[in-house]
């Protein structure tokens, strides 16, 4: 006889991993059940418990508000639950091959607390397959127990997009799965307690592991679409953002600009569908060649930059690049997979000498993840080129072009990466 499920009344949650997905999670969920946000990263925990995020998604009064949110480090404490929810990172290699270590290191320390009737549910971002071929054999061996007759397994993908406050976890629509149609029911009930948008039930685990990775898949194929015209535009001495907006003017043309395409999502999952693809012996064409071509974009900035220092009659070896902005996206100060140090690498490869200014950046992050020592306030007039890389308000409306060239010597080139100054202020621009 299968294990019956936990119910309503008896509810007690884990999040396990409190990063940009798990946190705001272990918020909402902490306002109706008991519930604990669990997190290898002792120093993280302290920082929750003191009321400060500094991922900025949450605010101290919005983790107030949690009245049935802990926090633990200790995966001793876990044995209390019996629902979990695994919000893990998933990035990829250096080969650009899904590397599932955090996925199968938060399963193991699921497994072991593990008792019958319990149900554990993945929000990480997967390949169709990995959820029931990966995770839950390490479930069955950590706890000794049967798959859907002692526990159940649950996906759900997060859709987390850092920085937004308008589309935030309990206005965008959840995709919900379960491994049998019980489990399906349960954590559907169980998200549309939280989720004012509704939820979307699937038929199997394997349909919600598929819309998700497709969801980011479309956009990077789209935005590679639009850097490849980019690229020609330019060629043809054309600028991208006016042809644009004229072919915007048609009702059913989709607004997508170039640009750098980095952070959590869109820039690592299409390789986690191209890495099942392979395995079942279909190769993915258009997939990949968005990918080759958003992949060099940070490289085409960097030498777009260079040939301007070179009309000035600059030598790269001699001058000086300022870099505004190196999180992945405006206004918010997440870092992860950013493509600005793409720039930074290819430009230092000219032997230019770059300082990189970003007002959002933890600089002991910065340091730690990509070894840029940040420029806490740059020289005025110092500057053989400055480049606007993401376009944070304190940037684009709090200095403005006129702000942004004062960083430069006389005549100094000023490039827009995200084209959001005028054309006439600026010496280049996707």
């Amino acid at each position: 006889m299968n294990a019956p499920l936990p119910p309503r009344d008896r509810i007690r949650l884990a999040i396990i991993g409190l990063g940009y997905v798990g946190l705001p999670l272990a918020v909402a969920f902490g306002k109706k059940f008991d519930t604990l946000g669990f997190d290898v990263n002792a120093g993280r925990i302290a920082e929750l418990e003191r009321h400060h995020d500094q991922t900025l998604e949450v605010s101290p009064e919005g983790l107030r508000a949690a009245t049935r949110l802990g926090y633990a480090s200790d995966a001793a404490a876990l044995a209390d639950c019996n629902v979990f929810i695994v919000t893990v990172p998933t990035p990829i290699d250096d080969y650009k091959r899904p590397d599932l270590g955090p996925l199968e290191a938060a399963s193991r320390t699921v497994g072991r607390a593990l008792s019958r009737g319990d149900v554990v549910v993945y929000e990480s971002t997967v390949y169709p397959g990995a959820t029931e071929e990966v995770c839950v054999p390490i479930l069955e061996r950590e706890s000794g127990l049967v798959f859907n007759r002692d526990f159940h397994v649950g996906y759900s993908p997060e859709r987390i997009n850092p920085g937004d406050q308008e589309h935030r976890l309990e206005t965008i629509t959840k995709v919900t799965s379960g491994s049998n149609p019980e489990a399906a029911d349960f954590v559907d009930a169980l998200y549309a307690s939280i989720i004012e948008a509704g939820t979307h039930k699937t038929s199997s685990i394997r349909v919600a592991e598929g819309a998700k990775v497709i969801e980011n898949i479309q956009r990077d194929v789209n935005i590679a679409l639009i850097n490849e015209l980019a690229l020609l535009f330019h060629r043809l001495g054309m600028d991208t953002q006016e042809v644009l907006a004229a072919a915007g003017t048609k009702w059913n043309f989709l607004p997508f600009r170039p640009g750098l395409v980095g952070g959590h999502c869109i820039g690592v999952d299409p390789y986690y569908l191209t890495h099942k693809a392979q395995q079942v012996g279909f190769h993915t064409d258009v997939i990949l060649a968005g990918r080759r071509i958003n992949d060099g974009m940070g490289q085409h900035v960097a030498r777009r930059v260079v040939r301007l220092i070179q009309q000035q009659d600059g030598h790269p070896a001699s001058c000086r690049v300022l870099v505004l902005g190196l999180t992945f996206k405006e206004n918010c100060p997440d870092l992860r997979n950013t493509r600005v140090v793409d720039i930074v690498q290819e430009l230092s490869e000219y032997g230019i000498a770059v300082d990189v200014h970003d007002p959002w950046v933890d600089r002991a992050q910065a340091r730690h993840e990509y070894g840029i020592d940040l420029a806490e306030a740059p020289e005025e007039g110092a500057y053989d080129a400055v480049i606007l890389a993401v376009a944070h308000d304190r940037f684009v409306t709090g200095l403005g072009a006129a702000g942004i060239r004062a960083f430069g010597r006389p005549g100094a080139s000023l490039f827009d990466v995200k084209g959001v100054l005028p054309l006439a202020l600026v010496d280049g621009r996707l």
